[in-house]
């Protein structure tokens, strides 16, 4: 389809993952990581509940280091509507 979603490219509704907001090129990297702190703080939450989110701590850790690693590398600073990509 030509006009498809943000939510279709990333695989339907449920497969948003912490490494898929990292290398999301609709993001600027400070958005990045806003957006991992959060889901950071929720998936410790949600594991203090009792719930699994599908995902831990460890891997938004890790998708926390993609992105500044991205930053270091001078990539992600823009997203691809301003010409990053």
């Amino acid at each position: 389809m030509i006009f498809d979603s943000l939510r279709d490219r990333m695989g339907g509704n449920d497969k948003i993952t912490p490494m898929a907001i990292a290398h999301n090129s609709l993001f600027t990297a400070r958005e990045k990581l806003d957006l991992l702190h959060q889901l950071k703080s929720d998936v410790t939450g949600a594991s203090q509940e009792g719930k699994d989110l599908g995902f831990d701590a460890e891997e938004i850790d890790l998708a926390i280091a993609e992105v500044r690693q991205g930053v270091q590398d001078g990539v992600g600073g823009d997203t691809v509507i301003k010409g990053d990509f």
